[in-house]
Parts: C-alpha cells; structure tokens; sequence
C-alpha cells in the first residue's frame, strides 16, 4: 500500500512541477514576453526606455537573415524557453517582406534557390493560404530555430511560448502552424507544449487557414493581442471574391439560376450579379500582379536566388486566433493623441504595455 502511495505521490508532484504553461490569456505572461521581445533586435536607446525581463534570460540572439528577420531564444529556470521574433526594421528588404502579399498555399514549397527549397505544411485543406513575404521570412527562420529546439528538447525543456510583436507576430502565426504540423507528422516531439501570443499583427492569411489555425490551438494555447487604436492588425488589404467560399455555396451556381428567372428579372439579376462579381475578381488580379509578380523582382534584388511561387488566387486576409482586445478608452487617447506625421503612434510596446499597467 505505501509503495501504491508513493506511485501516486510521485505521479502527482511530478504531473504538477513538469508542467509550468497553463492554458488561458496571461496577462503577466504577457507582460514578460513584451520585455523580452523589446530586446529582440531593437536599437539600445529604445531597449533602455523599457525595464528588464524577470523571469526569462537570453541565451541567443540571431543576425539579420533572410529579409533582415531576427529571432531570440530565452530560457528561465524552470526549463521554459521563449523564441522571440524581431518586427520589421527600417531597411527595405524588411519593407518588403511586408508588402510583398499575394497569397500562396498554405502547404507546398518554396524555392529559396535552384539548390535550397523549404517545404511547409501551415494547413492541410487546399483552399488554405497565406502571405508570401511572411512565409519567407519563416523559411530563413526556421533554419536556426529548428536546431534550437532540438537542443532544449535534449536538455529537458518540453514547454516554448513563442512570441512575435508587429512583422514578428505576424511571422509568429506561421512558426506556430508550422511547429504544429512538424508535430502531427512525428517530425518534432509530440511532447513539447506550445503556447503563443502574436502582439499587434497583421492577418497573416485566408480564412482556411484561420480555421485550421484555430482548430490546432483552441482551448487557451494561442492568443493574438490588438490595440484597438492600430492600424496595422488590419492589414493586409483584403479582397474577397466568390473563389473565397466553401465549394457549396450560393455564388457557383448563380448563372444557371439567373437564367431560370423570368424575364425582365434575369436581366436584373444577371446584372447585379456581374456588377459584384467582376470588380473583385479585376481587383484580385491586379493585386497579385503588383504585390505578388512585381514585388518578386524588389525581393530577387535581396535574395538573388529566390524563386518567384505560383500565387493563390485569393487575397481575402482575415482576422485569426483567438483575439484580446486592448479597448482604446478617452484616457488612452489623451496619453497618445492621433498623430498624422507618425503612423505608428498606436502601435509600438509602449502603447500595449500602457494596457497592462491600468488598473
């Protein structure tokens, strides 16, 4: 019977000081990471304007790769790690992982040169896609993170939150489907936890994907945390089309149902129909055309041996995971007015971090 005891005993302690991520928005969790991901990359005078993480300790930092992306891993004492994303820097090419935003599918390959090829599983259902800037920006990523997690596994970390603010966050949504599907494929321990909070990012693809996304980390495993008051979570432009619905849908066989109606409201119909339907189609092509084949050239002048993808004929960016709104109130207005001449008055830590430290 002791011996039975004991069993129990260890099984509990252990089941309890294995284990230190919880499920569920964490608003100090939160907190931490946002100084942790002040550190990644960004310039001493804005590091030195923000206290110091507590918890978390750096224990490597990356150079500037592909398109001046960055990351950092973090680890505390209690076999936790952090890998953090840098956000988008003032060079160019950084610019252009951005703007570069025609979609492609959200499983397929990337060809990084004729020699070097990413192959990526983000969503399994064909319809899934997402940004093309963002998806190589993973790419280059991956080759350093991958290894990184493969030595705290060895070293007996099974717990990682993955942390991205702005382009990072962004980043970050694609890093947390692509570790998961590593996962699903017994290509990565199916024993590490994952927790993520994407910070002030923008739609990272369709809405496929977000429900594949979604599916993957519901029940408190990914959080996605937006100031009411910025712009950028609202990016990309979005184009919607009828290509964009499930296969059964109204939309396909709307012809055929317009030629059954009598005359004149066929006429009618047909009309209204091609007055919705051609304008976002012309717009969608468009939109792969300059953000997708042209911004390909800007993007070869960085990265000589990219590949131009085949492009997904959709750019209809929705919002994904699970969102915490930070509501802008008069009084956060009053700390930080409008400011036409700076874009981005709403949008850096400080502005976040001004939520967490309300009452």
């Amino acid at each position: 019977m002791k011996i039975v005891i004991f069993y129990f005993f260890l099984l509990f302690t252990t089941n309890t000081f294995s284990q230190h991520l919880a499920a569920g928005f964490d608003k100090a969790e939160y907190k931490e990471l946002m100084l942790v991901n002040v550190r990644s990359g960004q310039s001493e005078s804005y590091i030195k304007q923000f206290p110091a993480p507590t918890q978390f300790k750096m224990a490597y930092q990356s150079h500037s790769i592909g398109l001046d992306n960055a990351w950092d891993l973090w680890l505390n004492d209690k076999k936790v790690a952090v890998i953090s994303i840098r956000g988008t820097t003032r060079k160019t090419e950084s610019w252009l992982a951005n703007l570069y935003s025609a979609m492609v599918p959200a499983k397929g390959t990337l060809q990084l040169s004729a020699k070097e090829s990413f192959t990526y599983e983000l969503a399994s259902n064909p319809k899934a896609a997402v940004h093309t800037g963002w998806l190589i920006s993973l790419a280059y990523l991956s080759k350093e993170i991958l290894p990184k997690i493969d030595s705290c596994y060895k070293t007996g970390t099974r717990e990682i939150l993955l942390m991205g603010h702005s382009q990072g966050g962004a980043i970050t949504f694609l890093l947390t489907a692509y570790l998961y599907n590593l996962q699903k494929k017994g290509l990565l321990p199916a024993d590490i936890r994952f927790k993520t909070y994407c910070s002030a990012a923008p739609k990272p693809g369709n809405l496929f994907f977000a429900y594949e996304y979604e599916a993957m980390t519901q029940n408190g495993w990914a959080f996605n945390v937006i100031n009411s008051a910025d712009w950028v979570p609202e990016g990309p432009l979005s184009v919607q089309t009828r290509r964009d619905f499930n296969t059964i849908n109204p939309f396909e066989d709307a012809e055929p149902l317009i030629k059954k109606q009598k005359f004149p409201k066929n006429i009618v119909f047909r009309y209204l129909y091609h007055s919705l339907n051609k304008p976002s189609q012309k717009t969608q092509k468009t939109y792969e055309k300059y953000l997708g084949k042209m911004l390909a050239k800007q993007v070869q002048k960085y990265l000589p041996e990219f590949i131009p993808p085949p492009y997904f004929p959709s750019s209809n960016y929705v919002r994904t995971g699970t969102t915490i709104v930070l509501l802008a109130d008069e009084n956060y207005y009053k700390k930080f007015p409008d400011d036409k001449a700076n874009i981005f008055c709403h949008h850096l830590h400080f502005q976040y971090l001004y939520f967490l430290d309300r009452p």
